[in-house]
């Protein structure tokens, strides 16, 4: 069986280097079995790379690659805490707030490409509870964050 770093290679995929908190908190916490992120930002360094309101300034397509881009962060987060993505048994929970102009309904096709990296990387293990919600303001103008619950 290959690794996940391995899968990612293949999906031409790179783990990013986990990005500094932007507020007073942690942002990754393991408790028992659990580990748990804070809510992750489409960072690229530290930079955000898409900025604006789904339905408004940003399209699904760049949400779907905002919604990747966070998920990468957030799993960069839990290697530096757990040391090796290949110790996770099961993706738990995938939270998902997408920055939503008015009459703005699709935050569940946005996050299905966050989902869909998690089933990517992890087979059945990467299958997932999720909650898809739209939200007026992110901060720093995100167009999502994502928030991921894991097994190890």
């Amino acid at each position: 069986m290959s690794s996940v770093e391995d899968r990612l290679k293949e999906l031409n995929l790179e783990l990013p280097s986990a990005p500094a908190a932007v507020g007073f908190y942690v942002p990754v916490l393991k408790t028992g079995n659990l580990v748990i992120t804070s809510g992750q930002l489409p960072f690229i360094g530290k930079e955000l790379a898409f900025k604006g309101k789904l339905g408004k300034e940003i399209h699904d397509r760049e949400g779907q690659n905002a919604a990747r881009i966070a998920t990468l962060n957030a799993l960069a987060h839990i290697k530096s805490c757990i040391g090796d993505l290949n110790d996770i048994t099961q993706v738990v929970r995938l939270e998902g707030y997408v920055q939503s102009a008015d009459g703005f309904n699709d935050q569940a096709l946005v996050l299905n490409a966050a989902s869909e990296l998690l089933v990517d990387l992890f087979g059945e293990s990467g299958k997932h509870t999720r909650i898809a919600v739209g939200v007026s303001e992110l901060p720093l103008d995100s167009p999502v964050e994502i928030g991921l619950w894991v097994e190890v």
